[in-house]
């Protein structure tokens, strides 16, 4: 018996500061079932030992499974989980295939806004495509205390904000909802004037008018894209882009440069941009192994005629004439078509190449609003803080109350990814609030590379440190 208490007390003991961590005294209700399974052992927990034998064979390999899976859901919530890279807009610095060990001890883990979820999955059950959460509950958001906070430079594992509303159709999952809103509002919003021609307030409800009725037409054609299907924050998929701008300050991009509060940062060592290059032959594949060209970019080459690369690959093959015809960089002043940067409903002209400036939301900070930038901090008041914004008259109204400023509840975050013309971040969707913060990658522990050329699996990345990628 003396076993039993000793082994009784360390686990109430471990339960207790965990719940002092979370901050969440309910979890109290849960010590007389501990204080059952060590010491008074009333409930047979285990009632199945003492069945016939097929009971008694299923019941032990449902129990391993129902541990097993609550095991998961408990560590991926609060300590780690497995991310894996789906796409190359963090190349070169993080490959598509790249396994990540995500901390989320780094910045804290968020007590669950949507607790009743299946482990291992993120909105959608496998096989069957329903959803794999039930909406209800849904909790307020809360962090608890974690080893630091996202600071300059961070990759960070974030929820996707514009990935809120969604349409369901397996083509178009992957893409951003508000930007298609916007193209088919834009064909089906006839103006007699230009939109700088308009004033202030006429471009607001030209805009508003444009996203009504893109939403309308996307929604009334579900043989196209499917449902329209929103999203709690913490069932939104998965991104992993790096931090450029942090809560107050100011950002800007200036031919493809980022100024933070005026000063130039240092760009990521892999920085990648695009290319156009024309070939006079193919060349070798051990080149482009060793200058991290994938086919992936070849083919981007093939039908478009440029490519991502970082300066020391494109400085690279414009010293190989017997390959290479020509190499250069792609500027605004060809007119690549990247899609609407944010806001959408905003007309400041700016690309992704040539952006701001623009002030990043902080906690507890004042910013006053005019006309003339409420489309850029529209989003976050009205979306991710829960408020009512119009704007009438020339005026702007916050549930209900006429005013020229509001006070950020949240501190916001600037995401972007180092294949700089190949990454969809927050030059086209925008802030990403600290409710939608994951955690911070720390190591690849896999790396399996899904292009034909080089190794199947990429054994010098494995366990590599992504804070020395820089």
């Amino acid at each position: 018996m003396k076993k039993q208490w000793t082994k009784f007390i360390i686990v109430l003991v471990l339960y207790l500061l965990f719940l002092f961590w979370v901050k969440s005294w309910l979890g109290l209700l849960v010590v007389p079932f501990i204080f059952d399974v060590y010491i008074t052992k009333k409930i047979k927990w285990q009632w199945w030992k003492d069945s016939e034998k097929p009971v008694r064979v299923l019941m032990s390999w449902v129990d391993a499974i129902i541990f097993a899976l609550v095991a998961v859901y408990f560590i991926n919530l609060f300590f780690f989980q497995n991310y894996v890279i789906p796409s190359s807009s963090l190349e070169k610095s993080l490959l598509r295939g790249d396994y990540l060990f995500v901390s989320k001890l780094s910045y804290g883990p968020r007590i669950p806004q949507t607790p009743l979820t299946m482990p291992l999955t993120q909105h959608t059950l496998p096989v069957f495509g329903t959803k794999s959460y039930i909406e209800w509950p849904q909790w307020k958001y809360r962090r608890v205390s974690g080893l630091g906070q996202v600071e300059q430079n961070d990759i960070v594992v974030f929820n996707y904000p514009a990935g809120d509303t969604v349409m369901s159709d397996e083509r178009y999952q992957a893409q951003d909802y508000y930007q298609y809103c916007y193209a088919y509002g834009i064909q089906s919003t006839p103006t007699n004037t230009t939109v700088d021609s308009m004033s202030a307030q006429q471009r607001w409800d030209y805009y508003q008018t444009v996203m009504r009725n893109g939403a309308e037409i996307v929604k009334s054609n579900p043989a196209e894209f499917g449902d329209i299907i929103t999203r709690p924050t913490d069932r939104r998929e998965n991104y992993v882009k790096r931090c450029v701008g942090l809560p107050g300050q100011t950002l800007q991009i200036k031919d493809q440069k980022i100024f933070i509060d005026g000063k130039a940062t240092k760009e990521p060592d892999n920085v990648q941009f695009s290319y156009f290059v024309r070939l006079k032959q193919m060349i070798p594949d051990a080149t482009l192994e060793e200058l991290s060209i994938t086919m992936e970019d070849i083919q981007s080459m093939n039908v478009s005629g440029y490519m991502p690369m970082t300066k020391k690959a494109a400085e690279a093959l414009a010293k190989m004439p017997d390959y290479v015809e020509f190499v250069r960089p792609v500027t605004d002043a060809d007119h690549m078509d990247s899609g609407k940067t944010y806001p959408v409903n905003g007309n400041y002209g700016w690309t992704r190449d040539n952006y701001g400036p623009i002030w990043i939301p902080a906690k507890g900070k004042k910013v006053s609003l005019t006309l003339d930038n409420i489309a850029i901090y529209d989003r976050p008041i009205r979306v991710y803080e829960g408020n009512d914004l119009q704007v009438r008259d020339g005026k702007i109204f916050i549930n209900g109350k006429e005013t020229n400023e509001y006070t950020f509840q949240m501190d916001y975050y600037w995401m972007m990814g180092d294949n700089r013309h190949n990454s969809a971040d927050s030059r086209y969707w925008g802030f990403v609030p600290e409710d939608h913060v994951v955690g911070k990658p720390i190591f690849i522990w896999l790396s399996i590379n899904p292009e034909d050329l080089g190794p199947k699996i990429r054994w010098k990345r494995m366990f590599r440190m992504v804070d020395n990628i820089r």
